[in-house]
């Protein structure tokens, strides 16, 4: 099974109401309640959906993250982007790609990621973030500097968050490719494989 095209056969069954167990439909109803709106039936959590409790822990966690941040959207959907790509997790960078371009981010920079190479033309705040998570995803930790660059810039909540949203990210990108969630719409693959 080939992880970046998500190819093979999707290896959780679509999950009906009808067919939840009561903590599943609580779980999904809290979720849909929330900022999201809704319960989306080719995501993460209709995977975690398996293990209600875990999606009532983990999807308030998203939510914050992604709503409550102290980095700017654009940063913020710039890093999950990172994540999605450092995985080769489309379904996470077809969801967030179009939420970075919307939020600012620049789309030759989005593509320049897309293709695995260092954006070009990024804006000094999106360089340091960069750094930040793809030194982070590299080497499993972070330098001094890039450390200090972002506390300096952003401040101490804000790399918090960064890691935390650098982790949440990869355990949905984990998620989706065991998964093999398949893209919506049957659309090819956006993330190329990297050699």
């Amino acid at each position: 099974m080939n992880t970046a095209t998500n190819a093979g056969k999707p290896r959780f069954a679509p999950l009906p109401e009808s067919e939840m167990t009561e903590a599943q439909v609580k779980a999904a109803r809290e979720l849909a309640s929330g900022p999201r709106g809704k319960m989306s039936g080719s995501g993460p959590n209709i995977v975690l959906l398996r293990s209600p409790e875990l999606l009532s822990h983990t999807q308030k966690v998203g939510a914050y993250l992604r709503y409550q941040s102290a980095l700017p959207a654009r940063l913020n959907e710039f890093a999950i982007c990172i994540t999605a790509r450092q995985w080769n997790a489309n379904v996470e960078w077809m969801a967030h790609h179009p939420l970075a371009l919307k939020a600012g981010l620049n789309p030759a920079v989005a593509e320049d990621l897309r293709h695995g190479r260092h954006p070009a033309n990024m804006q000094a705040d999106e360089a340091i973030i960069y750094q930040f998570c793809t030194e982070l995803h590299a080497t499993k930790n972070v330098s001094d500097a890039t450390f200090n660059a972002v506390k300096d810039t952003f401040g101490e909540r804000a790399v918090v968050e960064l890691i935390a949203l650098n982790g949440y990210y990869t355990m949905l990108a984990m998620v989706l490719n065991v998964a093999q969630q398949p893209l919506a719409g049957g659309v090819p693959p956006p993330l190329p494989v990297l050699k």
